[in-house]
């Protein structure tokens, strides 16, 4: 996926607030195959990018490419085909079961209501849920599940979906640090063992340069560096993009920010 000059403004907003970013000429590529996250402080852009990219807002100018075509020329439908993307945030009706709310994901492959290849339909399905082991909870109700089960059904319907790409937006928050880092080698299996193309949203610095092939950092609405984590992130631009100093050390010969 290729993003091309890209700007944004939310309509009748100020600019710079935390809850309305603005996107300014923004240009980056997301590498097939590999794992990019973007980073940068609260405020900067990262939803909005991400929403950007997958067609759940449109940009003021530029252009998102997918395999050379412009994403504002896919229908709906056949680019839910290509892309999935789990939200911060997630609602499913209380008694919906884990593996009903996996099923959803086969929405872009009914036709009148009616499943195109129900057998494909169930193969997918146990599939996603296997992958994220929730085989044993498929019949239990989402509401009565853990936080860190929970991010595992919402990522298992995304890939029910059956695309070559995963976006991920924050998917370690409210997690404790134990389901994070459940989540995080989920992601990292799912991109070595089956070659998704995964695009997330992350806080955490060392999180980021453990779990990523590449990395976007943003700075009010704009790329300040694009390219493999430990080549990217170091103390300036950890000043830049954050405004604060913070010591960069070598743990086991691999980057480590300590974040006190």
């Amino acid at each position: 996926m290729e993003v091309k000059h890209l700007s944004f403004a939310y309509p009748g907003r100020h600019s710079g607030k935390e809850d309305n970013p603005v996107l300014r000429d923004l240009s980056v590529t997301v590498s097939k195959g590999k794992v990019t996250t973007i980073i940068g402080a609260n405020g900067c852009g990262k939803s909005t990018l991400l929403n950007l990219m997958t067609k759940n807002l449109h940009p003021d100018e530029g252009t998102i490419l997918l395999d050379g075509r412009d994403i504002a020329e896919i229908r709906g439908k056949e680019y839910a085909r290509k892309v999935a993307i789990v939200h911060q945030n997630n609602v499913a009706p209380p008694d919906v079961t884990v593996e009903r709310l996996v099923s959803f994901g086969r929405t872009p492959y009914t036709r009148r209501g009616f499943p195109e290849d129900k057998k494909q339909d169930e193969e997918k399905i146990r599939w996603a849920l296997d992958v994220m082991k929730l085989t044993d909870l498929k019949d239990q109700p989402v509401s009565e599940l853990s936080g860190g089960q929970r991010q595992r059904a919402w990522i298992a319907l995304a890939l029910a979906q059956g695309t070559d790409f995963l976006f991920l937006d924050e998917p370690t928050t409210y997690l404790d640090v134990r389901y994070q880092l459940q989540i995080l080698r989920l992601v990292r299996d799912l991109n070595e063992r089956y070659g998704l193309t995964i695009v997330m949203v992350l806080h955490d610095i060392n999180q980021s340069l453990c779990y990523s092939d590449e990395i976007i950092a943003l700075k009010d609405g704009t790329v300040v560096a694009q390219g493999k984590p430990a080549d990217v992130i170091n103390e300036t631009l950890i000043r830049e993009v954050y405004d604060v100093d913070l010591q960069l050390v070598e743990v086991d010969g691999e980057p480590f920010v300590l974040p006190v």
